[in-house]
């Protein structure tokens, strides 16, 4: 095979041969970065900030952004262009290196963060990385550092309380989101993130999210853990405005006010790509597809089919992102602010209890239950050298794990039914307030109220 797992990345064997020197590997590294990934994350921003609009406006029975381009996609250029001319105002008692510091302090572990997410099986930075779960968590824990010091620094007690928030947030919400990670990293029996991307290779009921009762479970609480530690409506406390004026930013103007937001939007996206890797099969459509014929074209050492499949299943990867965001976003403009000390309740008093207790179902069930016993799609001894098939009720019987299947596959098939329920639910929801009229638009005509003369 040419892309064992010592290998360069695909775009790197086709660009300067199977073993490029040191020196073109740092190169290219420094170019992808500058390039493909500052831009990126800059098109999540952009993009994320109008969605959220238009997702606001459309619950909220407006239109959003509508004016500057088409439909109003340029309205983010248009901010971006503003933030970026605006005066970069210091307060005078700040504190001024720490004041210049925090708003980069808080953007750096996002942007490092996207380095580990692995878009396609070979569309990642870094591919072997063996712990990119607890990379990942590392580098969005540092984010807090920031929102702290940019509270601190301003020397104003609205951004001190908003920094203060957020440093709470961070540590009672940091345990129930590593341990719903853990169950779902029991399940897996990796915390590589490409390899838990082959792992759910096989279709939907080989996703990590039906592995067990207890991962769907897990699955909602990281949902809601992830909420609170990015600072995200219903747990938007370090910056609510309708208390702290805006929180630990309230002092920050121009660009250094925009590296907040981008960092804000890009961890929405960080934090819904590791659901996807962790929960959602990652890059592999429902019906396996993508893991079939990535092992084959593999295989037969196909570089057309593979950078096809690579294109197919970044597309599916980001869609399922989106899908998380727009929940995200959903939630923002549905449900009330709480107060702090029910944002901690809700940590230690309902989510910690909770977590500890899936994670020891979890354990008990991997005791009990033998999982599935093998990557999809790879050859198992057990089978005689054969390519182990999750399709096949023959391959998990000959392995004896039949009880995993039948449970994978209820779970698999209630999952879809909700699924499909909501988006039908979403769906008549558009369809139903298509007519309702839109308010501050479409005014009645004014009477003419002109005396005739």
């Amino acid at each position: 095979m040419i892309l064992a797992d010592s290998s360069p990345t695909l775009l790197q064997s086709l660009l300067f041969g199977a073993i490029p020197s040191p020196l073109v590997t740092v190169l290219y590294s420094l170019a992808l970065i500058a390039t493909v990934y500052t831009a990126g994350i800059g098109l999540v921003a952009l993009l994320g900030i109008y969605a959220e609009r238009k997702v606001a406006g459309h619950i909220q029975s407006r239109f959003g952004p509508n004016r500057v381009g088409p439909i109003g996609l340029l309205q983010s250029i248009a901010d971006g262009i503003k933030l970026i001319t605006k005066e970069d105002l210091r307060p005078k008692d700040a504190d001024g290196l720490l004041f210049l510091l925090a708003p980069y302090l808080a953007f750096a572990p996002v942007f490092v963060s996207f380095l580990a997410i692995p878009f396609a099986p070979d569309m990642v930075f870094e591919r072997h990385l063996s712990v990119g779960i607890f990379w990942l968590l590392a580098m969005l824990s540092m984010e807090v550092i920031g929102i702290i010091l940019a509270g601190w620094a301003s020397n104003n007690k609205w951004s001190v309380y908003g920094g203060m928030r957020q440093a709470c947030q961070m540590v009672c919400f940091e345990i129930p989101l590593g341990l719903s990670i853990i169950v779902g990293v029991m399940a897996a029996g990796t915390l590589d993130l490409v390899q838990l991307g082959h792992r759910q290779g096989g279709g939907l009921h080989t996703w990590l999210i039906f592995a067990n009762p207890f991962v769907p479970i897990a699955f909602i609480a990281y949902f809601v853990a992830s909420l609170a530690s990015n600072k995200r409506a219903p747990f938007d406390l370090p910056e609510s405005e309708s208390e702290l004026v805006a929180g630990y930013h309230t002092e920050y103007s121009g660009l250094r006010f925009s590296f907040f937001y981008f960092a804000e939007y890009a961890a929405m996206f960080v934090v819904s790509a590791i659901q996807v890797v962790l929960f959602l099969g990652a890059w592999n459509d429902p019906f396996g597809l993508v893991g079939l014929y990535y092992s084959k074209f593999s295989e037969q050492e196909n570089l057309t089919g593979l950078i096809a499949l690579n294109l197919i299943g970044a597309g599916i990867f980001v869609i399922k992102v989106i899908l998380l965001i727009f929940v995200q976003m959903w939630i923002r403009w549905t449900l009330p602010r709480p107060r702090i000390d029910q944002v901690l309740y809700a940590s230690i008093k309902v989510l910690l209890p909770l977590t500890c207790v899936l994670l020891l179902g979890a354990a008990l069930w991997q005791l009990m239950v033998s999982g599935m016993p093998a990557d999809p799609w790879s050859r198992v001894k057990a089978l005689g050298g054969e390519s182990f098939n999750p399709w096949r009720w023959s391959h998990w019987q000959r392995q004896g794990t039949v009880g995993a299947l039948l449970t994978q596959s209820i779970l698999a098939i209630l999952g879809a039914g909700f699924f499909l329920t909501i988006i039908g639910y979403v769906v008549r929801s558009w369809w139903m307030g298509g007519g309702i009229k839109k308010r501050l638009t479409d005014p009645e005509p004014i009477p003419d109220l002109a005396v005739k003369v």
